[in-house]
């Protein structure tokens, strides 16, 4: 069976979930309560996607879409951590784009090594051991683990090459790529013989740049026709572009000309998904096959036109090997130029964003679903809940205690909650139930709370008193 070229495929990626904590107590002879010693839970493993000189194509996603990393073991007593799951790396090619399915671009990756992490790992849960403290000395319960990232993606190949042919079926680009460099692609006289971009390395002096032709582009390509939307892609890192003109077809109503201006009108409609705009790329038209007498009078009688647009022009033969020298040295200044134009490579930065003094990292809105209800949200929160074991009364109270230390019931009384309203955090809907002194002060009202009323008397009969015995002394 002849091997594929597959340069698009959507992918199915799912982390390792992260391990449950461990709830243990220490026990030995003559210490039957030793005190906590549940370790935690370990991470879940990545999903990452490494770029491999060796990888030409997306074939094994096509036939191997579901890419699952492996899980976080749950911890155990006696302090011992869960291990951590298996990272799973998948293997793609040389200028690789991954995308979300509305076509967001998540990362362009260029360069033998790059890394992308597809999905991240679910976080090991705490055990018990380290959630002790001196108001909670042995808890009863552990933290479970997060769920790891799970998505699908989609993986665009656009290859890293200089210079990019364009033409219409059998112009010839198969020819020209075979004579210029060492590659040998499948060549013939027929419309659609290349079905898969070939590239190709060439050398002219001391400058080596590589070339790639698109197959089967027609008219109507940009809006889905032939094959050619499905190349274009490949074009969109190029520094040049170089359209490939048969001379010699005896196609009715083909002509150089009107073959370029049709290429043009494709080039024009399609938006690249890296952006940039193609029309600013330089031009190079090759004029092919002149070694045919009526394709040399053809050449001869179009070229003014097309220098006239400021097209550089180049008649050549992949039969007699002519012209090509001087195309590739035009071709190679061209590259030259564009790589002296780009700005040098930098390292990768992390850019911390400090985040606003007021920022509690959790919003509270009301609830479409329900008017008496509100819908808290947020990395923190929506990560505890996920953590919680709602079958343990203790776990429940320490989620309850952590919200109340975000700051989540003051903003859910300031926003009018009342006791018994349902909340929902993560997916998961409670009735709330205020706990702290503060917000139940701020529930009964400024001054209204019975406790801060009883206070308030105390304190003014030692003041009455105290006076009294002033006089009295």
């Amino acid at each position: 069976m002849s091997s594929r070229f597959v340069d698009r495929a959507v992918i199915h990626v799912a982390a390792g979930n992260g391990g449950n904590g461990c709830a243990s107590v220490h026990r030995e002879k003559f210490k039957p309560l030793g005190g906590p010693d549940g370790g935690n839970g370990g991470h879940g493993g990545d999903v990452v996607l490494v770029v491999d000189p060796g990888v030409h194509t997306l074939l094994d996603f096509h036939f191997r879409p579901h890419a699952t990393a492996g899980n976080g073991k749950q911890g155990r007593g006696s302090n011992r951590n869960g291990s951590a799951g298996e990272s799973l790396e998948l293997k793609v090619p040389d200028g690789t784009v991954v995308l979300t399915e509305d076509g967001e671009v998540l990362a362009d990756l260029v360069g033998a090594g790059t890394r992308f992490v597809a999905a991240r790992g679910g976080r090991g849960g705490l055990g018990n051991a380290a959630l002790a403290s001196r108001a909670r000395k042995a808890p009863g319960f552990a933290l479970l683990g997060e769920p790891g990232d799970a998505r699908d993606l989609v993986l665009e190949l656009r290859s890293v090459a200089d210079v990019g042919l364009l033409g219409y079926p059998s112009a010839g680009k198969s020819s020209l790529i075979s004579v210029l460099s060492a590659a040998k692609p499948k060549i013939a006289d027929y419309p659609f013989t290349t079905l898969m971009p070939n590239l190709g390395v060439v050398s002219a002096g001391e400058t080596v740049f590589t070339v790639a032709d698109v197959p089967g582009l027609i008219p109507g390509a940009s809006q889905g026709r032939g094959l050619g939307l499905d190349f274009l892609r490949h074009i969109e890192r190029c520094a040049v572009l170089v359209h490939v003109v048969d001379c010699a077809t005896f196609e009715p109503g083909r002509d150089p000309v009107s073959d370029v201006d049709a290429l043009e009108d494709e080039l024009a409609r399609y938006t690249p998904a890296l952006g940039g705009d193609l029309a600013a790329k330089p031009r190079v038209v090759v004029l092919n096959k002149v070694d045919v007498p009526d394709a040399a009078d053809l050449a001869e009688l179009v070229r003014a036109d097309l220098t006239a647009r400021g097209l550089r022009v180049f008649e050549v033969s992949t039969v007699a090997h002519r012209g090509l020298r001087e195309l590739s040295f035009a071709l190679a200044e061209i590259v030259e130029r564009h790589r002296a134009e780009q700005p040098p490579p930098t390292p990768a930065k992390v850019v911390l964003t400090p985040k606003a003094v007021d920022d509690g990292g959790f919003s509270v809105l009301p609830d479409p679903d329900d008017p008496d209800g509100f819908v808290v949200t947020g990395a923190r929160p929506e990560r505890w809940v996920r953590q919680t074991n709602f079958g343990n009364d203790e776990a429940v109270g320490y989620l309850a205690d952590r919200l109340n230390r975000l700051g989540v019931e003051e903003e859910l009384a300031r926003q009018g909650a009342r006791p018994g309203s349902p909340v929902t955090i993560g997916g998961v809907t409670f009735d709330w139930e205020p706990s702290t002194p503060g917000v139940v002060g701020m529930l009964a009202g400024r001054g209204g709370d019975p406790r801060l009323e009883q206070s308030d008397r105390v304190s003014a009969a030692e003041r009455k008193e105290a006076r009294r015995r002033r006089r009295e002394g």
